[in-house]
């Protein structure tokens, strides 16, 4: 049998409307993660003291 092979392919990025995937560079032992980017689904609005009446 043949041995496996060190590299990987270089997957495209994934893109949803939520979050991006991307893949990382192969550590020494051959091993690939991936990294994802949330996208802020809501906005922070700066709280403000509400009049007094």
């Amino acid at each position: 049998m043949s041995a496996p092979k060190k590299s990987r392919p270089k997957v495209p990025d994934g893109k949803t409307k939520f979050f991006t995937t991307r893949q990382k560079a192969a550590n020494e032992k051959g091993f690939v993660g991936y990294e994802t980017i949330w996208v802020e689904m809501q906005k922070v609005a700066q709280y403000q003291t509400p009049k007094r009446p």
